[in-house]
């Protein structure tokens, strides 16, 4: 991942902007309520390198460190829509074990007609029984000649209906975390179906969905890395998941502030705007106050993870700060849009609704502490 000066990040800042304001705003309540957003858009956000920032160039990726990805969130956090991130990005979690356990064939397989935006990859971790307690996951890959037989169903999958190749953890040997691997599952792979999970509260064009492999048979040449050696994979992938988290939850915190900010100079009760109003004026400091000190966190931690650092402790509790954080804005914010705030339509509500998602998804606030605490010898 190449590590780029400030002027390089702004350009991208403007990129990132101009593709938003002319591929996304004009539709992004449109695509809410229709419950997903047309594979048009990974095309032409793939034109530009935006789903390659950050991956190999020689596998059709652009330059970009941890700090570009929370630019990224930053802009895309303007829509309002967590869906539309965790959906057009849920490459950002299924191509990395392939990139860290993958060897060339595979990469070269997989991995450009993702960053191209032919193609859409997701991870699937999380089962019916359990989440974050990967360690004792149920599904089962036993291995037959030149193919694996999976048995076994996820979950709560990102992009799980329409993604072309899933990144599967599979138990191949012994309970406990030496037994695990992962295997990439394609499209049409018989035995594999999949049901989507449309019913929820928040990111609504995110495709969603619960997969199936009943006698699934996976070629082994889709094994990544060794036998048994896959939990590595899965938890390198967790630490930049959980950062991403952070990022856009506190993009969506400062989205509430904006948004409050605004509506407080234009709304009007009786016969003045809601900013002359100390009450008001006192919600939206509180607000800026719970943003600033987290955001200068998320930049430090992504800068010593360019540097080389896995702080894994302080990214547990960043996490669960920048929760905490857009938990609190966008329940001030909404109480400052009063009535307004209680009709879809506007970026508060729709946050507002998102905000358990971000603390439960990449490993819920209560599993954050304790593996901090771990992190921390205690």
């Amino acid at each position: 991942m190449s590590v780029l000066d400030d002027a390089d990040r702004e350009a991208l800042r403007g990129t990132l902007r101009g593709f938003i304001e002319r591929e996304v705003m004009p539709h992004i309540d449109a695509w809410e309520e229709a419950g997903g957003f047309p594979r048009e858009l990974y095309r032409r956000a793939g034109e530009l390198g935006i789903l390659g920032l950050g991956f190999p160039e020689e596998l059709g990726g652009s330059p970009g460190d941890s700090t570009s990805l929370v630019v990224l969130c930053e802009e895309f956090a303007r829509t309002g829509a967590g869906g539309l991130i965790a959906g057009l990005f849920s490459h950002g979690i299924g191509l990395p074990p392939i990139l860290n356990l993958g060897d060339d064939a595979q990469k070269r397989r997989f991995v450009p007609d993702v960053l191209a935006g032919h193609k859409v990859a997701a991870l699937a971790v999380t089962e019916p029984s359990g989440g974050s307690d990967v360690a004792n996951l149920k599904t089962v890959a036993r291995r037959d000649g030149d193919h694996y037989v999976v048995h076994g169903s996820k979950t709560f999958i990102t992009s799980g209906m329409q993604a072309d190749l899933v990144t599967v953890a599979v138990r191949t040997g012994p309970t406990g975390l030496g037994g695990i691997s992962l295997l990439v599952v394609e499209a049409g792979t018989p035995g594999f179906t999949r049901t989507a999970l449309d019913k929820k509260m928040g990111w609504w064009c995110s495709d969603t969905a619960t997969l199936y492999f009943d006698d699934c048979r996976v070629p082994a040449a889709n094994l990544l890395g060794e036998e048994n050696h896959g939990f590595l994979g899965i938890m390198q992938n967790f630490n930049r998941e959980r950062l991403m988290l952070a990022a856009m939850a506190i993009a969506f915190a400062q989205v509430c502030l904006d948004e409050s900010i605004a509506y407080a100079r234009q709304r009007e009760t009786f016969g003045k705007p809601l900013a002359t109003r100390q009450v008001i004026r006192h919600k939206l400091v509180d607000m800026a106050t719970r943003i600033h000190p987290v955001r200068t966190w998320l930049y430090a931690l992504a800068r010593r993870i360019d540097a080389g650092e896995w702080p894994i402790a302080e990214i547990c509790m960043l996490k669960n700060a920048a929760t905490q954080c857009v938990e609190f804005c966008a329940k001030e914010g909404v109480q400052i849009f009063g009535g307004a705030g209680f009709i879809r339509g506007n970026k508060v509500e729709r946050i507002y609704r998102e905000t358990k998602v971000l603390a439960i998804g990449g490993g819920a606030e209560e599993i954050m502490k304790d593996l901090a605490a771990k992190q921390m010898g205690l």
